[in-house]
């Protein structure tokens, strides 16, 4: 496969005196989409917080390109070409759509470039066009979640952190951001670290998968193999077989820790 895009080693980072993320190790190939599922206060955003440089690890290393990038500030970090989409959007509520998507570009100079990008989001996005001048505060929350994947775009990453895309989404939503974001990575080339809760879809979206426990990896494999695994498939997908077979998988998930 190559060198890594993006290689994580035996990140700790804590919150005070509470240790979030535990020794976690991964990797992003160039061109590849790669998902962490877990669930609720499994450490999954502090993950992408400390490889986007808005939280500092006390051990371990992030390197981008082959260069450490950690302990770095975050918009030295997105001038890498690292573009955070975090949690719950974070537009700017007061700015139209375009200021938004404006905003994506601040570190870049090639006014060329830019105008092509703003096209090239608005091919991905049409309804960003359409209400490009009005304020990002009136949007749904489907399309606020356009508007901060084009954001990112803007800067014209070579790696997208993507936080909960479908937080918050109807299922029919879910399923046009994912498209997009499948769309994103095929067609320019965009790869992708992806969090999320919704298993079946970031599988299904990824090439490569983490599942995360309690600040810790507790299973890696492809994507397709983790949607077929009985763990996986059970406490993340929902689907439970009863009896023996059941209590054995929940005997052996325990052992991951």
């Amino acid at each position: 496969m190559g060198e890594p895009l993006l290689s994580v080693r035996n990140i700790e980072t804590y919150y005070g005196p509470v240790m979030a993320i535990r020794g976690v190790s991964l990797d992003v190939h160039p061109g590849s989409i790669v998902t962490i599922l877990g669930g609720n206060g499994a450490g999954k955003t502090t993950i992408l917080k400390t490889i986007s440089g808005a939280i500092d690890p006390q051990k371990g290393s992030v390197r981008f390109l082959g260069r450490e990038i950690s302990r770095r500030d975050p918009d030295w970090v997105a001038r890498q070409g690292i573009a955070h989409v975090p949690e719950g959007r974070e537009v700017f509520p007061f700015l139209t759509v375009r200021e938004n998507l404006a905003l994506g570009a601040y570190c870049r100079r090639d006014r060329t470039g830019i105008r092509h990008d703003l096209e090239l989001v608005y091919e991905y996005f049409p309804m960003l066009r359409e209400r490009a001048d009005q304020q990002a505060a009136y949007l749904s929350g489907g399309q606020q979640q356009m508007l901060a994947i084009g954001r990112a775009l803007m800067a014209r990453p070579q790696l997208m952190l993507l936080d909960e895309p479908s937080l918050g989404l109807a299922p029919r939503l879910v399923r046009e951001i994912f498209a997009i974001i499948v769309r994103l990575n095929r067609e320019q080339g965009v790869s992708m670290l992806l969090v999320e809760q919704n298993a079946r879809m970031g599988l299904q979206a990824g090439q490569y998968g983490y599942v995360l426990e309690v600040g810790r990896i507790v299973m890696e494999d492809t994507c397709e193999r983790l949607l077929q695994s009985e763990d996986v498939r059970e406490f993340y997908l929902g689907i439970k077989d009863r009896g023996i077979r059941g209590q054995r998988r929940w005997k052996r998930r325990k052992t991951w820790r």
